[in-house]
């Protein structure tokens, strides 16, 4: 479409506004009440405009073919000068100080500052955002920020005329709201009337050092702008053009980085000697270890050494520590925390599809008409997924949620399949049962690209939806409701978490889930968008693709495959062992019993995250020699022989790898504090000390060589993602993009065929009783990240300042417990006190916490119950029973 910017021709889109043709013709043009991302309300008038003859809002007003735009004629000139000033004269002076949207255009149109007294006052409640309500101009940005891109609906615009003002929405103080703390508000402002404390009003940006580098918090992936100066963080930004986020942020990516600077920060690594861990020098940390791996491997040979790697670290870190194990040790007893979360979808996903990841981009994801969320609370585990699908819902996409409790999404959901927990199996076979039997299958996508229908459709009779109802306690309505609207659906997406993986049958439950894309033909094909778990840490699918695994090299070849160990010997210049490596738990009972001489755990607080605490803690006692690289003198490091202080994610480069398989670099914004080093460093001065070269002298080096062993990651390197921004593997050529869409000509099995699974229900581990009549589910909450050692020593403390426990009215009432007791929990496993917070979120008999403050000891509660199959970790089943009161 052809319009005319002030006499000039400029082609636009269809429906544009005249805002958006302005721009297009590179005029400038204030827009005060205008965010890109939000929708428009022409309320400032600052962008008045003549349209073919009459004075609009550009913001607001279409424009069609041929119109005919006048910007910088004098009359339009002095409407929005004389609409600026109108605004500002309405504010006190200190208005148009620093670095605000404001003030920069009051500076371009020679506008002085105001005159008003300062009478609204501030709020200084909130740890991270500011409010100065004699700044706020009520343009209403900020309210649609938290509407529109966060979902939250925390504000509200209070009062009328020149007093109105933006509050939160509860009435109280900014502390006190429902606000989540994504900073978009504080981004969104144009006045400087919300601030954080680290950009203060009067902060030039040219001031500051920007890094771009990608959040070291879930796995999401957010791109974030890190603005230093003099060796210090000031502020975390989201960056507008991330590929995930697209300038949103969460909490934790984006204001908890004050752990950083803690005065509790390693930097200096300790050796035990009796009882304390003392303050040594580099060379005799390491020398100690390389003496203490040397001597295990002449006694009892180098399978009694393993390496417990990272999620939280770099993919090049994590290539770095598996290579060292195999090629320097000779070992495969090399492990990550994806054994604890999602070593089931590895497993299932690769059973059904043949490669271990999800099937679709998030962006593809987005535009289904119906989504399945099953087991996952993204609203407070991955934020800004949360907000995306919440949006696209609010847009009309239907929605089911599969979860034992009422989730922040299931709020909006069309259909909430509340089944007990340890019963997916059950739910997705009587789903799968409904939409054979009312012909929703996709018989043509089955006779040609799947295998394993005629099993599947046997087994499916044994669970129609009467006895799924039994089973899961899910109503038959609910379950036939449900199954309609995801087997209906043109375009639908299954979106998973922790809830369908970390059960006793967690494999299957994934295999199960798996049955409902395939059988709608949703997978490898245009019609819908598949299956995609939602990843815990930042770079769990990093430290699995890198090889970190037991039974599996770089790329998920595996390590009996003798095709696979003569590529990775081609690069790595020595034989690699060909048995599999102990697994996470494995290693633990090894220590137990006396067979693992040396433990060495990178990145991981496992006295604090893994199951049955109480035998983690008995495992590295029993251990010779445990080696911890930390942030923090964490739990684990506590029982450590040797502690060696790591640099954190913001310190660091190299790469992660998403939820949805996307590579994006991570660039050091800071130096380590003192003597603390990055893994990288560390890995490689032990190996030196043991007299290895690993080769590999820098990240991008080490990048480079895995995709030599590697070839799905061939085509990745730090050069290219530095010009792309970000590469989705498979990607095995330099000049072939990389793919967000698995699947399309053939899957990735032996046979080019989806694989159907036909695997009946088998009960959890455990099921409550007389003695332990409740079932505790464990999770995560919205300000906190795993075992809690970053954000509680940030100002997420104040706004989540203790672990506590969910309990249903019902319950809480039987039990005479009221809101803020403290209660005990037990069960076979251990005892944990916690303060009761009484909801209807979970249901009766069952109880809810998170695991972020590792006094509160919730995993020696957890059970040494795992999945047959990957031995993951049945967290979201455990039986327990509940007392009033703390212990004596």
């Amino acid at each position: 479409m052809r319009v005319i910017v002030d006499g000039a021709g400029v082609t636009v889109p269809e429906g544009v506004t005249a805002l958006s043709a302005v721009r297009a013709a590179a005029v400038g043009l204030p827009t005060l009440c205008h965010d890109d991302r939000l929708s428009p309300v022409g309320s400032c008038r600052t962008c008045l405009v003549r349209l073919d003859g009459h004075v609009v809002a550009a913001c607001v007003t279409p424009v069609t073919e041929g119109a005919q735009i006048q910007v910088e004629q004098d009359d339009l000139c002095r409407l929005r000068h004389d609409a600026v000033e109108l605004i500002v004269s309405a504010l006190p002076g200190h208005a148009l100080e620093g670095d605000t949207e404001l003030a920069r255009l009051c500076r371009t149109l020679d506008i002085g500052p105001g005159a008003a007294e300062p009478a609204r006052g501030q709020d200084d409640s909130h740890p991270y955002v500011r409010l100065d309500r004699d700044l706020c101009i009520a343009c209403g940005r900020c309210v649609r920020m938290c509407a529109e891109v966060q979902g939250t609906f925390a504000l509200t615009l209070t009062g009328r005329g020149g007093d109105t003002v933006v509050a939160p929405g509860t009435g109280g103080p900014w502390a006190e709201s429902d606000c989540v703390a994504c900073g978009g508000c504080v981004d969104t402002c144009p006045t400087g009337a919300l601030t954080e404390p680290g950009l203060p009003l009067g902060t030039r940006s040219s001031a500051l050092t920007r890094t771009r580098t990608t959040c070291g918090y879930c796995g999401v992936g957010c791109a974030l702008d890190v603005l230093t100066r003099d060796g210090e963080v000031t502020a975390v930004k989201p960056a507008h053009d991330g590929p995930v986020n697209r300038g949103h942020a969460c909490v934790k990516g984006r204001f908890a980085h004050g752990f950083l600077r803690s005065p509790e920060r390693l930097t200096r690594p300790l050796l035990r000697r009796g009882s304390r861990l003392e303050p040594v020098d580099w060379p005799e940390a390491l020398d100690h270890v390389a003496r203490g791996m040397r001597a295990a491997i002449a006694e009892a040979g180098p399978d009694t050494v393993a390496a417990i790697s990272s999620a939280r670290a770099t993919n090049e870190e994590n290539y770095l520590i598996q290579k060292f194990m195999r090629t320097v040790i000779g070992t495969n007893n090399v492990d990550n925390c994806s054994r604890l979360c999602h070593s089931p979808s590895a497993a299932g996903l690769t059973a059904a599809f043949g490669l271990s990841g999800g099937t679709d981009s998030f962006d593809d994801a987005e535009h289904a008409d119906c989504l399945l969320v099953v087991g996952a609370n993204p609203i407070e585990a991955h934020p800004v997924v949360g907000a995306r699908l919440l949006q696209h819902v609010l847009r009309g996409a239907r929605l089911v949620v599969a979860d034992p409790r009422r989730v922040g999404l299931a709020e909006h959901a069309d259909v909430h399949l509340r089944a007990r927990p340890g019963t997916n199996v059950a739910l997705f076979n009587g789903l799968a049962h409904v939409l054979l039997d009312e012909g929703l299958a996709d018989l043509d996508f089955l006779r040609r690209r799947a295998t394993g229908l005629a099993e599947l459709t046997a087994l499916l009779e044994d669970y129609p939806p009467g006895r799924v109802s039994e089973i899961t306690g899910v109503p038959v309505p609910d379950l036939v409701a449900a199954a309609r609207l995801y087997g209906r659906a043109e375009r639908p997406a299954i979106i998973y978490g922790l809830g369908v993986t970390e059960h006793l049958h967690g494999t299957d439950g994934v295999r199960t889930l798996s049955n409902l894309a395939i059988l709608r033909g949703a997978v490898g094909t245009g019609r819908g968008y598949g299956v995609n778990p939602l990843r815990g840490q930042n770079n769990v699918q990093g430290a699995s693709d890198m090889g970190a695994l037991p039974d599996l090299l770089p790329g998920y070849a595996a390590v009996g495959d003798p095709a696979a160990r003569a590529r990775a010997e081609r690069v790595w210049g020595v034989p690699v062992p060909r048995t599999a490596g102990l697994r996470i738990p494995e290693m633990f009972a090894a220590a137990r019993a006396g067979d693992l001489r040396v433990l060495w755990v990178v990145g991981e607080d496992v006295c604090a995250t893994d199951p049955d605490t109480n035998l983690v803690v008995a495992a590295l006692e029993a251990c010779p020699l445990v080696v911890c690289q930390e942030l923090f003198l964490s739990e684990t490091a506590r029982h450590a022989d040797v502690v060696l202080p790591a640099a954190s994610w913001l310190e660091k480069d190299g790469t992660f790898v998403n939820f949805d398989r996307r590579f994006q670099r991570v660039r050091p914004a800071l130096s380590p504090p003192g003597q603390a080093r990055t893994d990288f460093a560390i890995v490689q001065a032990l190996a030196a000390t043991l007299g290895a070269d690993l080769g590999c002298p820098t990240p991008a080096a080490a990048l480079a060589e895995c995709g030599r062993v590697a070839p799905v990651f061939g085509g990745i390197s730090h050069q290219r993602l530095d010009q792309e921004g970000a590469l989705a593997w498979p990607c095995p050529d330099a000049g072939r993009p990389g793919t967000g869409k698995l699947y399309l000509d053939r899957f990735a099995t032996a046979d080019g065929l989806a694989h159907l699974a036909a695997l009946p229900y088998l009960p959890p581990g455990e099921s409550p009783d007389g003695d332990y009549p409740f079932i505790l589910v464990t999770g995560r909450r919205w300000a906190h990240y795993n075992s809690g050692s970053m954000t509680r020593r940030t100002g997420n403390l104040r706004l989540d300042p203790a672990d506590r426990i969910d309990v249903n009215p019902a319950d809480a009432a039987r039990h005479a417990v009221r809101d803020g007791d403290p209660v005990t929990v037990e069960s076979r496993h251990g005892r944990a006190t916690l303060n009761a917070r009484i909801t209807d979120e979970t249901a009766p008999g069952q109880l809810f916490c998170a695991f972020h403050f590792p006094a509160s000891r919730v995993n020696a509660l957890t059970s040494g119950h795992a999945d047959t199959v990957t031995s993951c970790p049945e967290y979201k089943v455990t039986a327990v029973r509940l007392s009033p009161g703390g212990p004596p």
